[in-house]
């Protein structure tokens, strides 16, 4: 009893330190393979793209005249500013960021429930930036079998020369990310000269160091890891996918079962399937897994098996789409024509081909209910309002703001002659990117005098205000009731601002105070 009490406690022990070591195994390096093909021209270009836009656009001018800079995006830290081509977004409107921000959540959802993790595949940082990182390792190490080969090897003068040079461009790579972000936060040719000469301000040199490392560590060290343990959108991504969302899928109805020896299978009167079994898609995939095994988290759905399994479909004379683009509905379809509508039933590929060999059912991956269903009508009905309402405040918003802010000690002051008069702090902004004047007058306060302190100007009824450009200007303001003119110890009344050369005002609502 002791001994079998013993065995079992041994054996629960073996087990827990097995499945420990599969829950921390340490990473096993992945050697993707170079593919070629549709989708790799389509990750070569819009790598290429992405790319462009975020090292080119800090560079680019946009002529806004002598008092805004003239850099086309930049964010403008110090005077609190957005700048986006001809659009300005001050602080109080970054409500058009959060709106945006909304946006590309929403997008990211249409997306994802019509093509998959398409984002993931195609224009993710860590996506992008890892292909670049993989151009530089097969520049210097070779393709797939050179690399293993390489890890394999003695450490030599030539693998410590290819090793090291790989790694210097890399640094290089994540240094120049580090600085094209550093350029959207100040005039890029003035920063990047600083920076040379060491004129720039710390914070500059503690940002590039830390996307330098950021990016040298994800995108050459981790790589698949990030997408697998760090990025959340894998676990998030089953809620947005329907029977009809496209994603990367091994048509197994079609491929099994798979063998290597096709022909001579075929000879004896097996049944085979269309796949060698040759693991070309493997040797492609990035993330190191095998499509073939089903759907998994790993799947950044990039599409390279598909141009790998293509090109092996083409040298043995079989039809393209073994791997292919296709949505759970018409799956599900083509597996019950391959089982006979039995589950259960092994797959029969006869069942799917004419007498002449040809396919006969759906493999095409296109179909506008793919696209045209309730869950994409509603994420581009949320999309488009909500473009619509950013477009519709950016091109009404007022380019003028008025604040008025009341003396509260003392709140009044009764004067030689009797007469009222409260004191108030007077904020005239002006949001355009030239020099205004603007008119102050009241309104709702009969018999009312206005003054306002630092104006060269006669005390009356009307003052002229000049503001630079792009300034908020705080005028100490002063408004005066004769006695036999105050009517109440309260009286609403409203501080109107408007151009003196155009048609915009605003209006700033207050009070007038006055003893009993």
């Amino acid at each position: 009893m002791a001994s079998e009490t013993a065995v079992e406690t041994f054996d629960a022990e073996a087990v827990n330190s097995k499945q420990n070591r599969q829950l921390y195994a340490a990473r096993q390096k992945i050697h993707p393979k170079r593919a070629t093909g549709y989708f790799r021209s389509l990750k070569w270009i819009i790598m290429a793209v992405t790319l462009g836009i975020y090292y080119i656009t800090p560079w680019l001018r946009w002529d806004r005249g002598p008092y805004a800079p003239d850099q086309a995006v930049l964010v403008d830290m110090a005077n609190r500013r957005f700048y986006f081509f001809f659009i300005e977004i001050w602080p109080h409107e970054f409500f058009f960021v959060a709106g945006m921000l909304v946006m590309a959540g929403i997008g990211l959802f249409l997306v994802t429930s019509t093509v998959g993790r398409a984002w993931c595949g195609y224009t993710c940082p860590q996506t992008v930036w890892v292909d670049l990182f993989l151009v530089v390792e097969r520049f210097f190490e070779g393709d797939r079998n050179a690399r293993i080969r390489l890890d394999k090897a003695p450490w030599t003068s030539s693998k410590v020369a290819k090793r090291t040079a790989k790694h210097v461009v890399w640094l290089l790579i994540g240094v120049a990310t580090g600085g094209a972000w550093i350029f959207y936060f100040a005039d890029a040719p003035t920063l990047a000269w600083d920076f040379i000469t060491s004129q720039a301000h710390p914070i500059a040199y503690i940002t590039v160091a830390i996307l330098t490392a950021t990016t040298y560590v994800f995108g050459g060290l981790m790589r698949e890891q990030v997408c697998t343990y760090m990025c959340p959108w894998p676990r998030v991504q089953a809620a947005m996918l329907d029977e009809h969302s496209l994603t990367v899928t091994y048509n197994d109805w079609r491929g099994e079962p798979r063998t290597r020896h096709a022909k001579k299978s075929a000879a004896a009167g097996e049944v085979v399937g269309d796949c060698v079994d040759c693991n070309a898609c493997v040797a492609v995939c990035p993330m190191g897994i095998d499509i073939r095994d089903g759907q998994q988290l790993e799947c950044i759905t990039c599409a390279l098996c598909i141009d790998a399994c293509d090109g092996v479909m083409e040298k043995v004379g079989r039809d393209k789409g073994l791997i292919s683009y296709a949505t759970l509905d018409t799956y599900s379809r083509n597996m019950a024509l391959a089982t006979g509508g039995d589950p259960a039933a092994p797959i029969d590929p006869t069942r799917i081909r004419t007498p002449d060999g040809r396919l006969s059912t759906d493999t095409g991956p296109f179909n506008w209910r793919h696209v045209i269903r309730p869950r994409t009508l509603i994420y581009t009905a949320i999309y488009c309002a909500i473009g619509l309402a950013l477009l519709t405040a950016l091109f009404v918003r007022d380019r003028l703001d008025v604040n008025v802010l009341r003396d509260r000690n003392p709140v009044y002051v009764r004067l030689s002659d009797g007469s009222i008069r409260n004191g108030y702090q007077l904020k005239i902004l002006n949001m355009r990117i030239e020099p205004r004047s603007f008119l102050v007058t009241l309104e709702g306060l009969p018999g009312a005098s206005l003054r306002l302190t630092g104006i060269d100007q006669p005390q009356g009824a009307e003052w002229r205000v000049p503001v630079e450009a792009n300034q908020l200007r705080n005028v100490r303001a002063f408004i005066t009731v004769p006695a036999d003119a105050i009517e109440a110890t309260i009286t609403d009344f409203t501080i109107v601002v408007r151009e003196a050369d155009g048609a915009e005002s605003a209006r700033a609502d207050t009070r007038f105070e006055a003893p009993q």
